[in-house]
């Protein structure tokens, strides 16, 4: 039996819970930059996934490897090793410059990995006393949904019914070195920051902040952890965000886009200082590192290094970040980015714009109500790019 587009969208909210109010299309097929719905409508797909899609929907390459290892073998645990994770793990220290890696799925259960590191490296290398270790964070954060993660987060409903929270994070203005400074102490394990805040809007920090943070954690003896699963991976139109700023982190967060757009695959990368402190047992998950992920992670990175999608991204960005720019409208109150990672800000709420791009065939997303974000596959061409950029003219000119 097959379903109109309204009949699935009448069962997706009978019986799905209702925590997603996603755009009325539903979508059946994808390949590149683009995507069709169930009733043959073509779309360009400007979101990405929140990132995840860097490499274009099916990218072919990946999923020719992930067959290969589907009809080989799909799950080990980590009760008993597997031939594909030690490579994994291998690429992913070859590719950040770290020592050891830990692999998750999600991006949340990457954060939780990096807090728990930080807290235990906290106790047991530089000696906080037992549970008073403390990690500083921004405000307008997004790293996850987890409890322990909306416990420090600044936006009101991630948090309403959801109490008790989890205490034991300070929380700071995002961009405002000073601030990190007034707050850090010698129970303060880790400052852990997004390089430029993706859900928050797009928010670019300014230039040298990522750098003296790192500096001022250095003297402080503290951990200097950034959360790249949005931003890492040529997003920004460098390999990792904090490249901008020649800030190497002590540790680094990544999702998203590890995974090809095919599978959830995540990454906590550090020294091993940071994560030796894990004893067997302390932490885990039964599909993380798993044959499958290990090879689409792979594949992954080894796409998105052979074809320089970090570069593409910088200069496609740069050219519809020119194009966007001459845009003039009273609703506009900013424009602004790194890479094909953009924020289109209104002066009202942006859903009605989103909901008009749609009917012309482009897909994105409001984020913290007026604010339009621009993130397509970093495979996109300038001639896409182009098409892109009229069609979002004609809904300021109408």
């Amino acid at each position: 039996m097959e379903y109109t587009q309204n009949q699935l969208i009448e069962i997706d909210d009978k019986y799905g819970a209702h925590n997603y109010k996603p755009l009325d299309v539903v979508l059946s097929k994808g390949e590149g930059v683009w995507v069709w719905d169930v009733e043959g409508n073509k779309y360009m797909d400007m979101l990405s996934s929140y990132s995840a899609l860097n490499h274009g929907h099916c990218n072919r390459k990946i999923i020719e490897k992930v067959k290969e290892q589907l009809d080989k073998l799909t799950l080990t645990s980590r009760a008993f090793r597997n031939d594909k994770l030690p490579l994994f793990l291998k690429r992913v220290c070859e590719v950040t410059g770290m020592e050891m890696a830990l692999p998750m799925n999600t991006g949340t259960e990457a954060v939780e990995t990096a807090i728990k590191a930080s807290r235990k490296w906290g106790y047991k290398v530089k000696g906080i006393p037992d549970n008073k270790a403390e990690i500083i964070v921004a405000d307008n954060n997004f790293h996850g949904r987890t409890t322990t993660i909306i416990s420090f987060s600044t936006e009101d409903q991630y948090k309403d019914g959801f109490g008790p929270l989890t205490p034991g994070f300070e929380i700071v203005p995002y961009g405002d070195v000073d601030a990190i400074k007034e707050k850090i102490n010698e129970n303060t394990a880790a400052v852990m920051l997004e390089p430029i805040q993706g859900e928050g809007g797009i928010i670019i920090p300014p230039e040298g902040y990522l750098k003296e943070v790192k500096n001022i954690c250095k003297k402080n003896n503290v951990l200097f952890v950034l959360d790249e699963i949005q931003s890492g991976l040529g997003r920004t139109g460098k390999l990792f965000a904090w490249e901008w700023d020649a800030a190497k982190p002590d540790m680094i967060i990544l999702g998203k886009a590890l995974g090809g757009g095919i599978y959830p695959v995540s990454m906590v990368a550090s020294s091993c200082e940071v994560l030796g402190v894990f004893n067997p047992g302390d932490h885990g998950s039964t599909f993380g590192g798993n044959p499958v992920a290990a090879i689409c992670g792979i594949a992954a990175l080894d796409y998105m290094l052979e074809e320089n999608l970090a570069e593409r991204s910088n200069k496609l960005g740069e050219h519809f970040m020119n194009k966007l720019k001459t845009l003039k409208h009273p609703v506009i109150k900013e424009i602004r980015g790194k890479g094909l990672f953009i924020g289109l800000e209104l002066h009202k709420e942006a859903r009605s714009y989103v909901e008009r791009l749609k009917e012309k065939g482009i897909l994105c997303k409001e984020t913290h109500y007026t604010i339009i974000r621009f993130a397509p596959p970093l495979i996109i061409t300038k001639e896409e790019l182009d098409w892109a950029f009229e069609r979002i003219k004609d809904i300021f000119t109408e």
